[in-house]
Parts: structure tokens; C-alpha cells; sequence
């Protein structure tokens, strides 16, 4: 079997994936936390676990037994009190709080945040297009959604550097000191909590604002519950997209056919290949390398294997996505797959309610890339990428590219 969670596995996972589905589709294995969990690897089996009320999001089911107790999750959120979050909890309560926010995330709210965007994704590209060079995660794919999320949230343009600061701390906790990354997560709940206060006097059109009136039109919100919201949309709605964003650029950067297809398509005024593309990208390489953390609740099987109560089961997205009984050539990028129902924003009740905001930022950041920087490349050889650690998402440390400086523009 094929070693995993290792650095070179970083880099390339698929390979050991692969083996995984063909040999030990649900396999039990000790996660470097001390963990030992369940790995769910094929489309099939991960898409009936995402769906089954019988595997809880709600850790306090996590078993002794299965040592390491303790070590799932956001780290730092439980010392701050963010427990109570859509990631962590089951129906009633997650229905009651999904239905509160989604609101925020109708097509029709989308699209008209899509100008935002548009302004977000341009004012970063400006900062970097006469250089002739740039690291896109740092100047690019990291700032444009941390701003746009702040926005949605009504965090107030002066406060937002410091959440690109404390995020920044976050997303880099796979290698960095974990009390780091505690201290960053209770400077945000501080506040969000301060910034509910002050908001209750002079209420926006925002997404904050609207988990205030909830709660004081009786939705039984409670203000804890309010900020651990806030919370885990900030935290889960800039990282997926970051790595959208990084991953989709490297993806074609890496297959020149297929970009060359889209920058052709796009110089049509033809977005139909990009609305496909975005979804193949996630599909070939997406944000999410395996969902967040399930428990079993009762004695269950999944692909002919029992899982015991009490254990914990992750379901491998990257692997699922490329499992050849659902996906022909799953290893090849093709931006025009039309029957592409991947796993990328998850399934079921637990299906990733940010996602239309994230396919906007990742088509327009895309496109944006595409028309503005056309001759767009590496500038070290690929072996000299890492992949950030941790154990849920995937995406690089850095993106460093060249490209013809763009007229009008003295960079940075």
C-alpha cells in the first residue's frame, strides 16, 4: 500500500487513491494527529456516507476508543466557543441555522455581488500586471475572497486587513504552531462578538445584520451561535476558494491544450466552456481533499465494511472524483465534461452553501487571469511547489508566475 499524508504524497495523492478504491475502498487508517479514522474512496460509497443521517457532524459522538479525542475539527475553535457551527452539528439545529443564512447565498444575491467581485478581482490584478510578475496565492487568490467574504459579513473595510492577517494565520496552521492559529481564531470570536454589538445600533443590508434580526424576531438565534455563524463562513468561505483559485490556475497552467481552448473560447465572448471548466477543475483537482469529519452514531456498513459507533469516517472527495466507474478518463482535464456531478462542494443536507459564491469568484478570477495576463506561466519548475499540510483542504503554499507586464501598469 502505497505511503500516505507524507510530503511526496502531498504533492500527488492520486496515485495512492487509486490503489485505495481498487483495494481497500473503506480503509481504517491512523491520521498523523493519532486519530484512526475511515477513508471512504469511491463515488459511489462516498456519496451514499454524505447523505447518511446515521453519520452525525457533531463530534461529541466521536468514541474514546477511537483515541484521540479531541483532535477533529478547526483548531483553536473549541478553547474559543465556536462549537456551534453548521460544520459541527445535525438536524434541528442545522436546519434551523442553514435556512437563517442561506438566504445570503440565493442565485439572485449572488449575482448581484458579482460586480464586487468583478472590482475586487481587478484592483488585486492591478497591483501585480506591470511587474511581470507575482505570487498568485499571496497577491491573488488568497486576498480576492478573504475581502469578498468580509463584505457579504459587513465587516467594515477598515477592520478587514486584520481578518486577511488572522486568516492568513489559519490557513497556514498545517505547518505552522497550533497555539498560533488558537490565538487567531479567539482574536476573530472577540470580534464578532464585539462587532454583533455594535452592529444591533445601526443594522445593514449584510449578512450579520440578518443573523441579528433573526434573532430578534424570534428565531431562537442565540448571540453565541451568531458569531460561531460568522465565523465559519469567514473560515470556510475563503479557503475553498483560494484554493479554486490556485488549483484551477496551476490545472491549466499544467495542460496547455485545455487553457489555450478557454482563452480561445473566452476571446469569443463564449463563457459556456467556463461555466463547464470550473466544474471540471473542481472535479480534477478541487479545494476540498476530504469532508469535514462524520461519526458514526449506530453500528453501519458502508461498501460491504462495518463501522463501528462511535468512529469516525472521512469521505476522500479527490478520490471519489477520479473513481473511473463514474468518471470516464478520470485523470485527464477536460473542460468541456458535460456529465460532471463530482463531489467537489459536497452532497446531501451538508452541501457546501457557499458554493454559488464560490463558482462566481472562481469564474471571475479565472477569466479575469485569462484575458488580462494571456501569455500567463510558471516561473519555477513544478517539482518546486509545495502543498500546504493538513488534513481536509488542499492547496499550494505558493503559485510564483511570469507573464508580459500589462500596459498602463507600473507594479508593485
Amino acid at each position: 500500500m502505497p505511503p500516505l499524508f507524507t510530503w511526496e504524497f502531498a504533492s500527488d495523492p492520486y496515485p495512492a487513491y487509486a490503489w485505495l478504491r481498487e483495494h481497500a475502498p473503506v480503509h481504517r487508517t491512523a491520521l498523523p494527529s493519532g486519530v484512526e479514522a475511515w477513508l471512504v474512496t469511491r463515488y459511489a460509497d462516498a456519496r451514499q456516507a454524505l447523505a447518511d443521517q446515521r453519520l452525525s457532524k457533531n463530534p461529541v459522538h466521536h468514541s474514546e476508543a477511537a483515541h484521540g479525542k479531541g483532535k477533529v475539527g478547526i483548531p483553536g475553535e473549541r478553547s474559543a466557543n465556536l462549537m456551534t457551527h453548521l460544520l459541527n452539528i445535525d438536524p434541528p439545529d442545522h436546519t434551523r441555522l442553514r435556512r437563517l443564512v442561506s438566504k445570503a447565498f440565493t442565485p439572485r444575491r449572488v449575482a448581484e455581488f458579482a460586480p464586487r467581485v468583478q472590482e475586487l478581482t481587478d484592483r488585486l490584478i492591478d497591483g501585480f500586471a506591470g511587474r511581470g510578475e507575482a505570487d498568485l496565492i499571496h497577491e491573488f487568490a488568497f486576498p480576492l475572497p478573504i475581502y469578498a467574504i468580509c463584505d457579504m459579513l459587513g465587516i467594515p473595510p477598515e477592520d478587514q486587513d486584520d481578518f486577511r492577517d488572522w486568516a492568513g494565520m489559519m490557513i497556514r496552521h498545517g505547518g505552522g504552531p497550533r497555539g498560533g492559529v488558537a490565538r487567531s481564531v479567539k482574536r476573530m470570536r472577540t470580534y464578532l462578538a464585539e462587532l454583533i454589538h455594535r452592529k444591533r445600533e445601526d443594522l445593514g443590508d449584510d449578512l450579520i445584520s440578518g443573523l441579528i434580526r433573526a434573532s430578534d424576531h424570534g428565531e431562537h438565534l442565540t448571540e453565541n451561535e451568531a458569531a460561531a455563524m460568522a465565523f465559519i463562513l469567514l473560515f470556510a468561505g475563503f479557503e475553498t476558494t483560494v484554493n479554486l483559485i490556485g488549483n484551477g490556475t496551476y490545472a491549466l497552467l499544467r495542460n496547455p491544450g485545455q487553457r489555450a481552448r478557454l482563452q480561445d473560447a473566452l476571446a469569443a465572448g463564449d463563457e459556456g466552456l467556463l461555466a463547464t471548466g470550473v466544474e471540471e477543475l473542481l472535479r480534477y483537482d478541487g479545494p476540498v481533499e476530504l469532508a469535514t469529519w462524520r461519526f458514526a452514531t449506530r453500528d453501519l456498513t458502508i461498501g460491504g465494511q462495518r463501522i463501528a459507533e462511535g468512529d469516525p469516517v472521512l469521505v476522500v472527495l479527490a478520490a471519489a472524483d477520479r473513481d473511473p466507474e463514474r468518471f470516464a478518463d478520470p485523470d485527464a482535464l477536460d473542460l468541456s465534461r458535460s456529465d460532471n456531478q463530482h463531489l467537489g462542494y459536497g452532497h446531501g443536507i451538508h452541501y457546501c452553501l457557499g458554493a454559488p459564491l464560490a463558482r462566481l469568484e472562481g469564474r471571475t478570477a479565472l477569466a479575469t487571469l485569462l484575458r488580462r495576463l494571456p501569455d500567463l506561466r510558471l516561473s519555477v519548475d513544478p517539482e518546486e511547489l509545495r502543498w500546504r499540510g493538513g488534513l481536509i483542504m488542499r492547496g499550494l503554499r505558493t503559485l510564483p508566475v511570469a507573464f508580459s507586464p500589462e500596459p498602463g501598469h507600473t507594479g508593485t
